[in-house]
């Protein structure tokens, strides 16, 4: 055992102490903090201003005056505080908080400048095709953005026409931010003008139509709780996102440094000291602790950064445990086989054949993860999170959900999951026993079958 120990704190040092583990353990969180401060900055578009002229060709005229109420500098206010507030009601309460203090400064400062938009009226029998040339004009004052004509039967219909609606015109390359703008006007304006054709009351209207969707409430066996969108989505996300980085990067790492050590006949010398079996123990149990260094780390930081949000109560700490769990017994599935593979070939060329499958099997998961985490009682729920070598990552994904399993499945799905590491394990160490010292061609799917019989 003190020899495999041995094994395991050399491989854990030679990893740990280098710069470039270092640099690896930190490039993730440092990337995610340089976003977290200047993506708000990157992508912000409240900064962006809509502004430009609107030539409006409007036989009914009944549009053209909505137009002008909705694009005035109050009600665009308005508009855009009731959206601010809508959008608002679905985010955790610190969230909520901060964004209402940030409205108490000036309407600018918190949503961004206000559109500066002018309006000019063409004729109802304006040549249309003589019209788009002024898209394009050079013009002193503001862009000609967009020319709007509306159809004569867009606020009245027209017998078994019905209602119609506008056709829009505008130069190349405008902003995405400013189309949308202008569909939002015109199709208000064209709503206004139906409603007072009808002499009804749009305010009136709106509140029958409106109906605030509640905060639900999530009711446990033991208390209640706030329910946060999103959370049942993205947490089984983060748990298997968290699952494939270590078991790939460990896996590599292990791999890698098997066939550096073949190909320099270091496995040699020490191979004079350790048997086959204490060396393949020992470089797994290196391996896992320089994983388990990396995920403790960023899992430190995701706890972190839900007690910001003030989140930290909706997670369930036996999540980390079976997170941990489930872990261990997929990085020894994989692990193992993995210096398998590095055992058996010369070079990393030869070993990404025999990696392939590794690979594909390990990409399952993220094809499956949306069918499992939305529905996880399902019947492919059920038999994913019981299958090997898939079981440890949709069992976690069924934890993760908002239906999580009974206690008795989960800790089927660890027998299971143990019982196949034995099997891989077994597998892989008469590989690795012949595989050693094994050199010249590469062996193949058949070759590898004949060293498990034969050794």
């Amino acid at each position: 055992m003190s020899r495999i120990l041995h094994v395991a704190l050399r491989d854990f040092l030679a990893t740990v102490m280098t710069k470039g583990f270092i640099i690896g353990l930190l490039i993730a969180p440092a990337i995610g903090g340089v976003m977290f401060l200047v993506g708000p900055w990157l992508f912000d578009d409240s900064r962006y201003r809509i502004e430009g002229e609107y030539a409006v060709v409007d036989p009914t005229g009944a549009v053209l005056p909505a137009m002008s109420a909705a694009l005035d500098p109050g009600a665009v206010a308005e508009r855009r505080m009731n959206e601010f507030r809508r959008t608002l009601g679905d985010a955790p309460e610190a969230v909520r908080g901060m964004a209402e203090a940030a409205i108490g400064q000036s309407m600018d400062d918190a949503l961004g400048p206000a559109p500066d938009v002018r309006l000019r009226a063409l004729p109802a029998d304006a040549d249309v095709e003589a019209a788009k040339a002024w898209l394009n004009e050079e013009s002193d004052g503001p862009r000609h953005t967009a020319l709007i004509v509306i159809h004569e039967h867009a606020v009245a219909a027209g017998g078994a026409q019905g209602l119609g609606s506008y056709d829009l015109f505008v130069p190349p390359g405008l902003d995405e931010r400013d189309l949308d703008f202008i569909h939002d006007s015109v199709r208000d304006a064209i709503v206004d003008a139906r409603v007072a054709a009808r002499s009804l009351d749009r305010g009136e209207l709106d509140a029958l139509l409106r109906v605030p969707r509640p905060r639900s409430t999530t009711v446990g066996p033991d208390a209640e709780r706030e329910t946060v969108g999103g959370l049942n989505t993205m947490l089984p996300m983060a748990f298997m996102i968290l699952m494939f980085i270590g078991v790939m990067s460990g896996g590599q790492t292990m791999l890698t440094s098997m066939i550096e050590e073949k190909s320099t006949r270091v496995v040699e010398v020490l191979l004079s000291a350790v048997s086959p079996m204490e060396l393949m123990a020992g470089k797994l149990i290196g391996g896992v602790a320089i994983t388990l260094v990396m995920l403790g780390l960023y899992i430190a930081m995701g706890l972190a950064l839900l007690a910001t949000f003030s989140l930290f109560g909706l997670l369930d700490p036996w999540l980390i445990v079976y997170l941990a769990i489930f872990f261990l017994i997929g990085f020894f599935l994989f692990g193992s086989l993995m210096l398998a593979v590095g055992a058996a070939v010369n070079d990393m060329t030869e070993a990404q054949t025999l990696q392939i499958p590794l690979m594909l099997v390990l990409m399952v998961p993220w094809f499956i993860w949306p069918a499992v985490s939305r529905n996880p009682g399902s019947t492919f729920a059920v038999v994913v999170s019981h299958l090997p070598p898939l079981n440890t990552f949709g069992m976690l994904l069924r934890l993760g959900s908002s239906q999580p399993p009974p206690w008795w499945e989960v800790w089927l799905s660890i027998a299971i999951g143990l019982a196949s590491v034995v099997a891989a394990v077994w597998v892989a160490a008469k590989v690795f026993r012949i595989g050693l010292l094994m050199y010249g061609k590469p062996p193949d799917l058949k070759t590898l079958i004949r060293w498990v019989r034969a050794a």
